[in-house]
């Protein structure tokens, strides 16, 4: 079986032209004529941190959610709070710094929505009978709402060597001890240097895997590596292990962003393969290499396809030899996926 992917070609760097390609593109598709009037639509989007400047621009997002308010329904932009020092650790920075990269109200068209909380946090937990992942914690609105759309940036990665719908799902609509739980199978540890003893750790542990010497200590054979350590530690004083096998985190990822999926009736996908930088949004920044020529929009209902088409099609138009390296990790993420049943590995390219 195969899914529907729709492509628009778009080369240029020009913006006003993306924005009438993605108008064009929309129109022919249709992709929000189903929408019930009044219906809340959370949107995924990636604002980026502040060094970058590839995510995709607000003028782009604001094409989509005008064309959804078309359909008489309530979209709002969200993302989740990140595990790694930067200005969206919290609620609080992570809207300022939305606001200062163009992403407020007033220019978009919707509201921007930390949906985790302002520790990141603040969710509803699940068991997950998964051969990679146990339990995972996401925003509280999942299984509420019956749409949701995804909208991404395709970029390389630099465990899974590629990031684009399923990884926008998996690490950005989930809490931050599900993130962290995803990066790494160790437990974290305490930055002596860096802790205060204030306490919060300790307060919030679900199991009393912590304690108070002269700083705190996470015992290693009490810890269930949940990570709401993380999220309480306001001081940077936790420590994640970012070296992880590639195939077990691309595997974390599927799991997640599968159980994700499967709460919402209706979902649609849109990959911007446009400024294909080497590292993803969460530390690219002016100067990162590309790694692919400009391509052009994708969308489909199934995850999985708009994924395998982007990387597809990057492939054909890489530059350099970034695609050729990555490749065996997140073509095997794609076939992993296939196999979980989280969308079609083969899909039908309709070129609009």
């Amino acid at each position: 079986m195969k899914s529907d992917v729709y492509f628009i070609k778009t080369d240029s760097r020009d913006l006003e032209a993306r924005v009438a390609a993605l108008k064009k593109f929309l129109e022919k598709v249709n992709p929000f004529a189903g929408y019930c009037k009044d219906e809340f639509i959370p949107v995924k989007i990636t604002i980026g941190d502040s060094p970058c400047i590839y995510n995709v621009s607000p003028e782009l997002v604001k094409t989509i959610i005008g064309q959804m308010k078309k359909a008489g329904a309530k979209p709002f932009i969200f993302d989740t709070s990140v595990i790694y020092s930067g200005q969206r650790q919290n609620a609080v920075d992570h809207l300022n710094l939305a606001q200062s990269k163009g992403f407020g109200h007033s220019r978009v068209g919707a509201p921007f929505i930390v949906a985790d909380g302002v520790m990141g946090n603040d969710g509803r937990e699940f068991d997950l009978e998964g051969e990679n992942i146990k339990k995972i914690k996401v925003p509280s609105f999942i299984g509420m709402l019956d749409s949701l759309v995804v909208i991404s940036h395709v970029t390389g990665h630099i465990v899974s060597g590629y990031a684009g719908a399923i990884k926008n799902v998996a690490m950005g609509m989930s809490c931050r001890p599900t993130k962290q739980v995803q990066h790494s199978s160790l437990k974290p540890n305490v930055i002596e240097a860096k802790c205060t003893a204030c306490g919060c750790c300790i307060a919030i542990c679900p199991v009393g895997a912590i304690s108070m010497k002269e700083k705190a200590f996470i015992n290693p054979k009490v810890c269930i590596g949940c990570g709401e350590c993380l999220c309480a530690c306001k001081f940077d004083a936790i420590y994640i292990n970012w070296h992880e096998d590639p195939h077990v985190f691309s595997k974390r990822m599927v799991d997640v962003a599968q159980f994700i999926l499967s709460k919402f009736k209706n979902r649609f996908f849109i990959n911007f393969a446009l400024d294909i930088t080497k590292e993803c949004d969460c530390i690219s920044n002016k100067d990162e290499k590309m790694v692919a020529e400009n391509i052009g929009i994708f969308a489909s209902q199934d995850a999985l396809s708009v994924d395998k088409a982007a990387a597809d099609f990057s492939e054909q138009h890489k530059k350099g030899a970034f695609f050729d390296e990555a490749k065996d990790v997140y073509q095997g993420m794609f076939e992993y996926a296939h196999k979980k049943g989280l969308g079609n590995i083969e899909y039908n390219s309709i070129e609009v």
